[in-house]
């Protein structure tokens, strides 16, 4: 669902961000982006509905890269794109940025199908990615035996500054653990292999068994009602304050209708 989605947009998906345009585009004002995997699809989105709503077919272009939520903030300090996608929250490290708020997002546990694992506590959750607990002998629930292959993201990743402040609180994730540098290819991963765990955005559990943390399941439901406790923040991120075609975009995406619409499809807009 989620590549469908994120190829089917209408916008142009490059493997980076900011290089040079072809003369006969440079007509045309380009919106570029870069940095997380998990806003990505948002994003997509979010340009897809703005370029229809505002006519502007033909006036404006969106050129999107990902790489992860640090990649897009390094990105968009040093003037490379123009937004930086970020599901991190800011660092004293960011300097001459603002983070903008768009939208929150689910951030769900997830196991491999055959392991259907109903519930997960913190102290479990910790214990499993910290490796302190190896087996899934040791799992109450669990419906596989065997090591626990732990997937984790790269450190670049704004789902792994999330799931550590969420999630593990003073623990660490175990060295031992796979990263990976996408949600798609955590997906992909915990979807293959029947003794795996990860995390992914609630946008890409599709084809995994999300697992219920504290007792309450990662639904879109539960998150927009304040009930799931794996929640994160999604931002735009801009070198200082938006301004001229940024600007406008980024005010339809926080106020706008179409934009919320958009926005609660698959996420928890700003104030639900």
């Amino acid at each position: 669902m989620t590549r469908k989605r994120l190829l089917g947009v209408g916008i142009t998906v490059a493997a980076v961000a900011a290089a040079g345009m072809p003369a006969s585009a440079a007509a045309i004002p380009t919106i570029t982006a870069s940095g997380s995997t998990s806003v990505a699809p948002l994003f997509s989105l979010l340009a897809k509905g703005y370029i229809k709503n505002k006519n502007l077919r033909g006036k404006l272009k969106f050129k999107l890269a990902q790489g992860g939520s640090d990649v897009g903030v390094s990105d968009v300090a040093q003037g490379k794109v123009s937004i930086g996608n970020s599901s991190r929250d800011p660092k004293g490290s960011d300097s001459g940025v603002v983070f903008n708020r768009v939208a929150k997002d689910a951030l769900c546990i997830a196991t491999n199908p055959a392991n259907k694992l109903g519930n997960l506590t913190q102290d479990q959750v910790q214990a499993i990615f910290s490796g302190e607990v190896r087996n899934w002998e040791q799992v109450q629930g669990a419906t596989v035996t065997g090591p626990i292959d732990i997937i984790v993201r790269t450190p670049a990743s704004g789902t792994q500054d999330a799931f550590d402040k969420i999630f593990m609180g003073s623990k660490k994730t175990s060295t031992t653990a796979a990263a990976k540098a996408s949600n798609g290819l955590v997906q992909q991963t915990v979807k293959s292999s029947p003794n795996a765990i990860g995390y992914v955005s609630f946008d890409f559990t599709a084809g995994t068994n999300p697992v219920n943390y504290q007792g309450v399941g990662c639904t879109l439901n539960n998150a927009k009602a304040g009930q799931y406790g794996g929640t994160r923040s999604f931002y735009f991120v801009t070198k200082g304050p938006a301004r001229g075609a940024v600007a406008k975009f980024l005010t339809w995406t926080q106020r706008s209708g179409a934009a919320r619409k958009i926005i609660s499809s698959g996420w928890v807009p700003i104030g639900a």
